[in-house]
């Protein structure tokens, strides 16, 4: 794993890129407005990152992250990720998505919804339940004390090896939380979403200048068992 691929530049993708050139890796970004909106960003990273257009992070990363608002996963280029692990950040937000009603009905998760849209690649869920602020301020070293652990679900050993790897690179444990199919068990309002990374939670949320605190794979762990859904679901 020498490249990263970025489908989305805004919080997420911004604070993956940053840790992934500070891990030695190459980052790729893009986002819907051009490269030339990335000028900036870009310029911050340094001489591994470079900016273009979806198609082209796409084919370019060895892993790739999906990292758009839920409403465009179908705007995520097809052919270029064949063959290709891509870790999947969405979270569905009906205020911004509007409803789906597969979703609504809990009879899918959204990793499923990429997944279907992406045949040919292996989907992964991962970085969807910890706020941005916290994904760059609790990375750490392999085997320090102080390391959180993240979640990761998919249907794919293999793809979830690689990006258990690629957590262990940027600077977390990983979780496996089981098929893409659990992976509703970290969506939002569950309790392994946001929460567990706070030094101060405000029952299933956060403020925003909340300084972040560990969670070990553990206390992950007791957090996704913990996860319910409705009856008849």
């Amino acid at each position: 794993m020498s490249t990263l691929g970025l489908i989305g530049s805004g919080h997420i993708g911004s604070t993956l890129a940053r840790l992934g050139v500070a891990a030695g890796l190459d980052v790729v970004l893009s986002n819907s407005r051009g490269p030339e909106t990335l000028a900036s960003l870009v310029a911050e990273l340094g001489p591994r990152a470079r900016a273009a257009t979806p198609a082209e992070a796409a084919a370019a990363g060895d892993l790739v992250v999906v990292t758009v608002p839920l409403k465009n996963y179908r705007q995520v280029p097809v052919a270029p990720l064949a063959g290709k692990v891509v870790l999947d950040t969405n979270n569905y937000y009906p205020e911004r998505d509007g409803r789906i009603a597969e979703l609504d009905a809990e009879a899918v998760t959204t990793s499923e919804l990429l997944q279907r849209h992406l045949p040919d690649a292996s989907v992964v869920k991962a970085f969807n339940n910890i706020f941005f602020k916290h994904l760059a301020a609790l990375a750490r070293p392999s085997g320090a004390p102080d390391r959180s652990a993240l979640p990761i679900a998919g249907d794919s050993p293999e793809a979830k090896a690689s990006a258990t790897e690629l957590l262990d690179v940027l600077g977390f444990d990983a979780v496996d939380a089981g098929g893409l199919a659990e992976s509703w068990r970290f969506q939002r309002d569950t309790p392994a979403y946001v929460v567990p990374y706070a030094k101060n939670p405000q029952g299933l949320g956060i403020s925003a200048d909340d300084p972040g605190t560990r969670a070990d794979a553990a206390a992950l762990r007791t957090a996704l068992a913990a996860a319910t859904r409705p009856a008849g679901h």
